[in-house]
């Protein structure tokens, strides 16, 4: 079950969606006319779908042409319609005169028996609104590859957003899961936020959203868009400026929705009716002089019968010419110069009320350009800040979750709840274990003791070889739900150096972004070894140590560079030589080369919140030329490969925050940022 609602009422949108209809099965619509519309009802055959019908033929349904309100005295209360009069009963006609006359001149009446009704065809509005039950929705075997145990079908995903959102608008969705929303956003050129708690969650969306092609949908505000927009309105091209900006929204298919009221007021109808008379009133007297008949239009026969055919001459009252005498010749000559315009006529009357109909936008069938692909726009996943977020009570008093009362509340629950249960201890047996993993599979700490310490940061001190020398490392352990701040790091390392440690090894799950401008105090290095979120259910991860629980990622070897002749006055580039590693063997700081890189980002104007990436690049020992080729399916511009495969930035302005940031993940998802400042 979906809920819709607003807050104010005078600014909610609603986007209707549409399902195409059909006349099969529905025995309201078994009548049609051929191309010279000339009636016919449809066979059971016909119908059900099993046989086809006339090229050309146009299904309709004899619609009501009367409503329940209450008749006024200016109510039409007798109607002639070839040649016979019609009441609308009890009710009353759903237009005046003057409408009447125009649906019956559009040719848009029937009489069935002694009742008037409006010639609706399938044509006129051929699709019929979605309802509340969305029957499309249902898992099946043709629907998304599921890669999540909740994942929802994108389809349910897409008409909800379809039906309440705007191209360019702003999407949130709290419970990321497979990342479906964000997935359906993406394509249908809405802006998105998600959030999860899970990290395997994260990852199965990103993977999902960044190897996903999309439509290149037809933008409203450009050049192509307005061209699109003339070709389907059949107007001249707008010659407004363009900008790209996606708020415009698509160049969307449509329907028209003529319906009686549109006919009736349709003046232009009167005009093409009285031209065509013109030439059908004379051509009717002829035949009525030649034959010595009284036809009125609708009584004349759509030609008459073959010569042979005696019963069909006696039916229309004309045994008594003979067909093949020059008044009988002149007379097939006649009716089909009638019927000819008179079927002329009535195309001109169609076209009318096309054009002059109103229509209904698909928002679900923008147009698209079939020769480009879309791929994911420029997105981030962001860690917890370190914010304190307040409850309210039921006072609506605050509550502030860090206050000595609320932790004391929440360390005896949590005693109640799981006494064992300690994160430092638990921590530590997976560290001593697992060991802290580097960028090279060669380079890893093993410790070969690993025992509590009594300091006020420092809560262990891990022993371990480097080379034929033992090295002793003071361990600090960062918060369980948090972020591992700069002055965290002064404080411990100031705490191991005075304790006579050789290295600081910090545990974390996010450190802050000022934290990776330091990496050592005096002579004591500190490693930042980033904790994988599995050890969030470490009571339930089985300890093997195999799993890389702890990596150290260095800080990225980084040269800002003026632009250059690529570039204007004041402008930069970054170039990325590599990441500096700590090597425990030998005690070294080297920097690994760009082929230990996958990818790395710039925020060209970091503000110190939030990492944008403005600028992406891959490189690789790997070909990753080669893989983007094979997850999108087509060939790539070489030229604007090269400008992605690079080591070296494109030039870009000075940032007016006065930093960029630098995101670096190598090979194996593991990911460093470090802040530069930028006078």
């Amino acid at each position: 079950m979906l809920l819709w609602y607003t807050k104010d009422k005078a600014k909610v949108k609603y986007r209707p969606l549409f399902d195409d209809r059909t006349y099969v099965g529905d025995d309201n619509l078994r009548f049609f006319e051929d191309e010279s519309y000339a009636p016919f009802t449809m066979s059971p055959e016909q119908l059900a779908g099993f046989a086809p019908l006339p090229t050309g033929a146009k299904v309709y349904h004899p619609n009501p042409i009367t409503s329940a309100r209450s008749s006024g005295e200016n109510d039409v209360r007798l109607f002639e319609f070839k040649g016979r009069k019609f009441s609308p009963g009890t009710r009353t006609f759903s237009t005046n005169e003057m409408g009447l006359s125009r649906l019956r001149n559009a040719d848009r009446l029937l009489a069935i028996g002694n009742t008037l009704r409006f010639k609706r065809y399938l044509d006129d509005f051929r699709v019929m609104t979605r309802n509340n039950i969305w029957d499309n929705t249902r898992q099946s075997g043709f629907s998304d590859a599921k890669v999540y145990v909740v994942q929802t079908p994108s389809i349910a995903i897409q008409q909800a957003i379809l039906m309440t959102t705007d191209p360019g608008d702003l999407i949130l969705d709290p419970t990321c899961g497979s990342g479906t929303t964000a997935y359906v956003a993406e394509q249908w050129g809405r802006r998105w936020i998600t959030i999860d708690t899970s990290r395997v969650a994260l990852a199965l969306a990103r993977a999902r959203i960044m190897g996903a092609r999309y439509p290149y949908y037809l933008l409203a505000d450009s050049r192509e868009g307005q061209l699109k927009e003339a070709e389907v309105t059949r107007s001249a091209p707008s010659s407004a400026p363009v900008h790209g900006d996606v708020r415009q929204g698509f160049v969307y298919e449509r329907v028209p929705h003529i319906t009686l009221k549109s006919i009736a007021n349709n003046a232009e109808i009167d005009v093409i009716w009285a031209q065509h008379q013109q030439v059908l009133e004379p051509l009717r007297a002829q035949i009525n002089a030649l034959l010595g008949t009284a036809w009125q239009e609708w009584e004349l026969p759509r030609a008459l019968p073959d010569a042979g055919d005696v019963g069909g001459w006696k039916t229309i009252k004309l045994d008594s010419i003979n067909p093949l005498s020059d008044k009988g010749h002149k007379a097939k000559t006649l009716i089909n110069q009638w019927w000819q315009a008179r079927i002329a006529r009535q195309k001109e009357i169609d076209a009318s009320i096309a054009a002059k109909a109103e229509f209904e936008f698909l928002y679900d069938k923008p147009f698209s350009d079939k020769k480009k692909v879309r791929v994911a726009g420029p997105f981030t996943v962001e860690s917890l800040l370190p914010h304190r977020v307040l409850g309210v009570g039921a006072d609506d008093e605050l509550i502030d979750p860090a206050s000595p009362k609320a932790m004391e509340r929440q360390a005896h629950y949590n005693d109640e709840r799981n006494a064992e249960r300690n994160f430092v201890q638990i921590i530590l047996e997976n560290l001593k274990t697992a060991g802290v993993q580097q960028a090279h599979k060669q380079d890893k700490i093993t410790f070969t003791s690993l025992t509590p310490w009594p300091g006020e940061l420092v809560c262990a001190e891990g022993r371990y070889a480097e080379g034929d020398a033992e090295k002793r490392a003071a361990i600090f352990i960062g918060p369980e739900f948090g972020t591992v701040a700069r002055p965290d790091l002064v404080a411990a390392a100031r705490e191991a150096g005075d304790a006579g440690f050789d290295v600081l090894i910090a545990c974390a799950f996010n450190y802050d972004a000022h934290s990776s401008e330091f990496d050592k105090l005096g002579r004591i290095p500190v490693l930042k070894a980033r904790m994988n979120a599995d050890l969030h259910m470490a009571d339930d991860l089985k300890n093997t140590g195999k799993g890389n629980l702890f990596v150290i990622f260095g800080e990225p070897d980084i040269d800002i560079l003026d632009a250059g002749p690529e570039g204007a006055d004041g402008q930069l580039r970054v170039k990325v030589n590599g990441v500096d590693v700590f090597h425990p063997n030998t005690g070294e700081v080297r920097s690994d080369g760009a082929d230990g890189i996958a990818c790395w980002f710039i925020d060209t104007d970091y503000n110190e919140e939030s990492f944008f990436v403005r600028h992406a690049y891959f490189l690789g020992a790997n070909d990753p030329y080669k893989s983007l080729k094979t997850t999108l399916k087509a060939e790539m511009d070489a030229e604007a490969w090269a400008s992605l495969n690079s080591d070296t930035s494109r030039p870009f302005e000075k940032p007016k925050s006065g930093r960029i940031a630098v995101k670096v993940i190598n090979h194996l998802g593991d990911e460093v940022m470090k802040v530069f400042r930028v006078s």
